[in-house]
């Protein structure tokens, strides 16, 4: 078995991970490693868009919008540390070259999402994840400093003193090899995998979890798992095409098989799917229906341009038809527990994005808030780490 060394080792290349990269210090030298392809993480296909605290006189409504959400279950200082980070993290994705939609003055362009009380999101497009995703990810491909290994799988980590010293990995031929670092960044996304119906890329498995509980690191809130309204029904196989949340915030309208409403469309998720599933068991049908026609056609083919063109592959026009949705897994709110600086009750071993649990969702996912949460507390896991490295 082969051994490497770096200075820090990220696991995955989803939004967490690779902000926490650019956020480490460029001499040192950083090993990002991914399942599968570089393309293929869940921020990748994140919709909607990211929250954003509107402006000072929004943040007790943005808290307790997210509380709400959550069931009250929340970690307060968690919410807090986000709501009040989000600004800096948006400044700074636009310095970046990321494309939200403006306004024709050039200000942000804000929509709302279920449980939102304002519009506080940004958005580019119905590809958000995508947009934010790939500009983060040609940064990282500019670095000489980091090394990116796709079709490479943490098998386990390394300790000493129950430290955490590196990671086991198993490259495309199954070869094994030992790496060694002073930190590791675990970013391996939700569990999306291990469900039958899911808008998750199917190699995400909860990795992070099983090796976590192995080695006796707490684990949180593990059976938090968020049920999205909204995918595209379809009787072909695989991971499930999402509706955004944003189209029901544009008034997509969700109707039975009699073509009446039955639920107020912008309640928390949960409490949606909930209505859903009641609403097929009653009609003992295998979807409902969701209507754009309330939705403006401009605003279908500008801000639902990928979501239109799917369901036409799909034999669907969602301008002139309803199509049917069906509840499917999408986030897990649990995870490794981790503090509010994104580490692991085990010294040096970080975690961040959906594979950690710092609080901020509780039992249940505001809209829009994953992208942030990621954004912040993978920068704040950078700046702990490069503060340990001085």
């Amino acid at each position: 078995m082969e051994n490497y060394n770096y200075d820090i080792i990220i696991v995955g290349c989803g939004v967490g991970g690779l902000y926490t990269a650019l956020n480490l210090p460029h001499d040192k030298n950083i090993l990002i490693i991914t399942k599968s392809d570089i393309q293929s993480s869940d921020s990748m296909l994140a919709q909607g868009g990211i929250c954003v605290l509107h402006d000072a006189n929004d943040y007790d409504a943005y808290f307790e919008d997210t509380m709400r959400a959550g069931h009250y279950e929340n970690r307060k200082e968690s919410v807090a540390i986000m709501i009040r980070s989000s600004r800096s993290i948006i400044d700074n994705l636009l310095d970046l070259g990321v494309c939200f939609a403006k306004n024709p003055d050039g200000s942000l362009q804000y929509t709302k999402e279920g449980a939102h009380s304002r519009p506080r999101i940004c958005f580019h497009e119905d590809v958000t994840g995508k947009e934010i995703t790939t500009t983060l990810l040609r940064h990282v491909q500019n670095l000489s400093n980091i090394t990116m290994m796709e079709y490479t799988t943490m098998t386990d980590i390394t300790t000493c003193n129950n430290i955490c010293t590196g990671i086991k990995m198993a490259l495309p031929d199954n070869q094994e090899i030992l790496v060694a670092a002073p930190f590791v960044v675990m970013a391996t996304g939700g569990i999306g995998g291990l469900y039958e119906h899911s808008t998750n890329f199917p190699h995400l498995t909860g990795d992070s979890c099983r090796i976590a509980k192995k080695h006796g690191i707490e684990l949180e809130h593990m059976d938090y798992v968020q049920i999205h309204p909204t995918s595209l029904y379809t009787q072909t196989p695989g991971r499930s095409f999402l509706i955004s949340e944003s189209a029901r915030g544009e008034n997509a309208v969700l109707l039975n098989n009699h073509q009446n409403r039955f639920v107020n469309e912008l309640l928390p998720r949960d409490v949606v799917s909930n209505a859903i599933y009641a609403e097929m068991k009653k009609e003992n049908s295998k979807h409902v229906w969701m209507s754009f026609e309330k939705v403006p056609d401009d605003v279908i083919l500008n801000h639902f341009p990928h979501i239109y063109e799917k369901c036409k592959e799909e034999g669907y026009n969602i301008l002139q038809e309803p199509i049917p949705i069906v509840p499917a897994q999408h986030y897990f709110m649990g995870g490794i527990h981790v503090d509010s600086n994104s580490e692991t009750t085990m010294p040096n071993l970080f975690a961040v994005g959906e594979t950690s649990c710092n609080g901020v969702h509780g039992k249940n996912r505001l809209a829009s808030n994953s992208l942030l949460e990621s954004l912040v507390f993978a920068k704040r896991a950078a700046i702990e780490i490069t503060g340990r490295m001085l």
